[in-house]
C-alpha cells in the first residue's frame, strides 16, 4: 500500500476558519487550525476553492500556498520501526513485528508524531521504562498528537487514558488511530487545552509539547500528584529552566535523553520511585 496522500497543496492563511470540513470537496484533509492561523490540506490543488473561502470571508488572508511530497511534510519518509517493546508501522507498510515485540498502527496523516522525530522515539522509550518500573493504570498525554504514546501506555497494560490536544486535527487523527488500534475501550481522545487538564488523576503524565506550555504544566501543584511524568519538546537552551522549575517540587529526573545534541526528554517521578 502506498502512502495515503503521494503530495500535499497546503495553503496558510490568517485569521480562524470555521466548519471547513463542510465547504471543501472530497481533496480536502483538514485544518490546523492554531490561534489567529489556518493550513489547509488538500490532496490535489484547491486554488478557486480557496480564493472563494477568502473573497467571502473579510476577516481572512492568503498569506501562502505550498506544494509538496507528503514525506518532506513529515521530514522524511514514514517507514516502520523497532523498540525494545514495540513495533510501530504506518497501514502502509509491514505491521508484523516478527517477534514478540508489541504492534501500533498509526496513521500521522498530516500530524506529526509518527516516529520520525527524535523527541518521539525517546517518549516512547521513556514511556515503556515507566510501565515496567510501577504500575501505571491511569495516563494522560498532552499534547497527543497522533495518539502514538497514550496508545503505547495502553499496549502496555494502562486501563485509562485520556488523550488531548488543542488542535481538533489532531486530537481527530488520535481517535482514528484508536479505532484502528481497538483501544476504544481504554482510550479516549479529546480536543482541549492541555494546560486545563493537568488535574485530571492519572499514574503517568506525557508531555511532548511546546515549552511555554509545559512550563504551565510543571507549576500546576498537580503535577506532582502523579507518580510519573515524561517530558519532551524541550530544547537545549530551555533545559535549564525546566530542570529548575522541577527543582520547586517534588519531582525528581530519573533519566534524560539527548537527541542530536538539540531536543531534551526528561523520565522522571514524584512519588518515590526508582
Amino acid at each position: 500500500m502506498n502512502t495515503p496522500h503521494p503530495d500535499l497543496h497546503i495553503y496558510y492563511v490568517k485569521g480562524h476558519i470555521r466548519e471547513a470540513e463542510d465547504r471543501f470537496d472530497g481533496g480536502f484533509i483538514g485544518n490546523w487550525q492554531e490561534d489567529d492561523a489556518a493550513f489547509l490540506f488538500f490532496v490535489r490543488p484547491a486554488d478557486a476553492q480557496v480564493d472563494d473561502l477568502i473573497r467571502e470571508n473579510s476577516d481572512l488572508e492568503l498569506i501562502d500556498r505550498f506544494h509538496m511530497p507528503y514525506a518532506d511534510w513529515h521530514g522524511g519518509e514514514i517507514r516502520a520501526f523497532s523498540t525494545q517493546r514495540f513495533h510501530v508501522a504506518p497501514p502502509w507498510a509491514d505491521q508484523a513485528p516478527g517477534d514478540d515485540r508489541l504492534g501500533l498502527v498509526i496513521d500521522p496523516g498530516v500530524v506529526f508524531g509518527a516516529g520520525t522525530h527524535p523527541t518521539t522515539r525517546s517518549c516512547l522509550e521513556a514511556v515503556e521504562i515507566a510501565c515496567d518500573k510501577g504500575a501505571v493504570g491511569s495516563a494522560l498525554d498532552l499534547g497527543t498528537g497522533t495518539g502514538l504514546l497514550g496508545l503505547a501506555a495502553a499496549r502496555l497494560g494502562c486501563q485509562k487514558v485520556l488523550a488531548v490536544d488543542s488542535i481538533y486535527l489532531a486530537a481527530r487523527t488520535a481517535r482514528e488511530n484508536i479505532e484502528r488500534n481497538r483501544m476504544g475501550s481504554r482510550m479516549l481522545s479529546v480536543c482541549a487545552d492541555a494546560a486545563q487538564l493537568v488535574e485530571v488523576p492519572a499514574d503517568l503524565l506525557i508531555a511532548n509539547i511546546h515549552f511555554d506550555v509545559m512550563r504551565q504544566v510543571i507549576v500546576n501543584p498537580a503535577f506532582y500528584e502523579k507518580k510519573w511524568f515524561v517530558l519532551s519538546g524541550v530544547l537545549r537552551s530551555q533545559s535549564r529552566r525546566v530542570e529548575e522549575l522541577l527543582c520547586y517540587g517534588p519531582g525528581r529526573i530519573i533519566q534524560r535523553w539527548i537527541s542530536e545534541g538539540i531536543w531534551y526528554t526528561y523520565l522522571g517521578t514524584c512519588g518515590g520511585e526508582a
